[in-house]
């Protein structure tokens, strides 16, 4: 089943100005047509629509890699037709995937011995990534509960509500209950000790995030681990931590090789992380490694042998391509410490440059950190008349894509702005942004506010009622919220 919705569904026909030298007829849109059309026209036909979609470059909502070097893409393009499962036709391309398994693994401080090797896979993205480890925690659990005897049908899963909506899918999908730790205004993370007390005899894991896609604040995975170590000598429990590292686990090693968040902790039993962010690959390649080969159940594991050889295999998908996973080695062995240690304190410090300029226009407050994901978040200060989705929608004249949102429960009365600081935005990009944003909130001053006149013009409230500047504050939100979300249908944040 598929679940879209296309643009125009009362235009049947696709039409090209170009493509006119070679069909003189419109094309069905939504059926295949009986006959065959050029290459060229083929080609043109897509080209022009695509034109319309936004600059890759320039949509700083999603932390997905959109630029890597030439010799790179060479390797992507030469290894297109690959179909990575074939792992005995292609064992070359199987034996990178290995080398980056034990690299990241080493780089995460996986307790390996020197003749050990990493137990680990490559994904499609972080999100399979999350759906097997957290697999890998329900059977551990149910295998347990069997043994002693007790009731394994109600597995939970202990995280906070600023997690990403896969976290959502997995307890969906496989019948997890979803225990999760409502934020509050101005504390946009899982709280350790909030977490550690909703753990119960049925939880398989906590899951801590390195890297919030709402403010890119790191969790403090050290005290979660020191507060649930404690929790398991009173109880009797082995309830352990898994750590979504899809956005900042390319970034901790590089700019805060101190900080204990990995495998260093004895709780972390599995990590996630995305190759396609800050790992610096395109779309479509993560990883999931585990820290010993105990804490991955062998059932889980298939072995196959039809495509030759023995091939052990745990992913949800059996098909994929073999270009990321290339372009990852590429990635690890072309940069080095050195490299990857270079562009991060490069974003980092452009991220910077990018709050100072915010600050500077004395109308924003900053709702990010200066320690986590180098990425800028930030609300103004008054949105009495005009607010963040209206900042949002007029920067698309300029080019930026830049995402306004609602914070989680509770605190979804706060609306901000993010911009991601990926490799490829540069400092003057971020000059630039802001002299355009500076544009936009001098031309909102001139224009009459569109929510708040129209709440007060409500012939429908005969009597108003004096409202505080909170509860103001919730109904406009609560207004442009609604009209977003009729509008595009709101698929979440990146």
């Amino acid at each position: 089943m598929v679940l879209s919705k296309a643009a125009s569904e009362s235009d049947v026909s696709v039409h090209s100005t170009f493509a006119s030298r070679y069909v003189r007829h419109s094309l069905p849109r939504f059926k295949m047509s009986e006959n065959s059309i050029p290459k060229e026209a083929a080609y043109q036909i897509i080209n022009d629509e695509l034109m319309l979609d936004g600059n890759p470059r320039l949509n700083l909502a999603s932390f997905v890699t959109t630029w890597m070097e030439p010799e790179c893409d060479k390797l992507v393009l030469a290894a297109i037709n690959k179909n990575y499962v074939d792992m005995d036709e292609y064992p070359v391309t199987t034996e990178l995937q290995n080398r980056c398994v034990n690299i990241i693994a080493h780089l995460f401080n996986a307790p390996l011995g020197d003749d050990e090797t990493a137990v680990g896979v490559g994904t499609v993205g972080s999100s399979e990534a999350i759906m097997l480890a957290g697999l890998a925690f329900k059977r551990k659990w149910q295998n347990k509960m069997k043994e002693l005897g007790k009731p394994h049908d109600k597995p939970n899963i202990v995280t906070g509500a600023n997690v990403q909506v896969c976290w959502e899918k997995f307890a969906r999908y496989f019948e997890v209950e979803l225990k999760e730790v409502k934020l509050t205004e101005g504390y946009y993370v899982m709280d350790p000790k909030k977490a550690v007390e909703m753990v119960d005899e049925n939880t398989i894991c906590v899951a801590a995030i390195l890297g919030s896609t709402l403010n890119g604040e790191f969790e403090d995975v050290k005290l979660l681990n020191d507060l649930l170590v404690e929790k398991n000598k009173e109880t009797g429990w082995d309830t352990p931590i898994h750590v979504d590292a899809a956005s900042g686990g390319f970034i901790a090693p590089f700019l805060y090789p101190e900080l204990e968040w990995d495998f260093r902790l004895p709780l972390v039993k599995s990590i996630n992380v995305s190759g396609h962010k800050y790992g610096l690959v395109y779309a479509g390649i993560g990883w999931a490694i585990w820290r010993t080969k105990d804490d991955l159940p062998d059932e889980l594991i298939f072995h196959i042998n039809y495509l030759g050889s023995d091939q052990p295999t745990f992913t949800l998908n059996f098909s994929k391509g073999s270009s990321q996973i290339i372009a990852q080695y590429y990635q690890l062995i072309r940069l080095g410490h050195e490299g990857y240690r270079n562009i991060m304190e490069n974003c980092q410090e452009n991220a910077m440059v990018l709050k100072e300029g915010l600050e500077k226009t004395g109308r924003f407050t900053i709702v990010s950190k200066d320690h986590g994901v180098p990425l800028v978040a930030f609300s103004l200060t008054d949105n009495s008349r005009h607010n963040e989705f209206e900042i949002s929608d007029m920067l698309r004249r300029f080019g930026w894509i830049v995402p306004a949102y609602t914070m989680p429960p509770d605190a979804q009365h706060i609306t901000v702005l993010r911009v991601v600081i990926r490799e490829d935005f540069s400092r003057t990009l971020a000059e630039r942004l802001v002299l355009d944003i500076e544009k936009v909130l001098h031309e909102l001053d001139t224009i009459p506010s569109r929510v708040t006149e129209k709440l007060a013009a409500d012939e429908n409230h005969a009597v108003v009622e004096k409202k505080t500047a909170l509860e103001v504050q919730r109904e406009v939100t609560d207004a442009w919220r609604k009209m977003v979300a009729d509008k595009k249908k709101t698929k979440g944040v990146c």
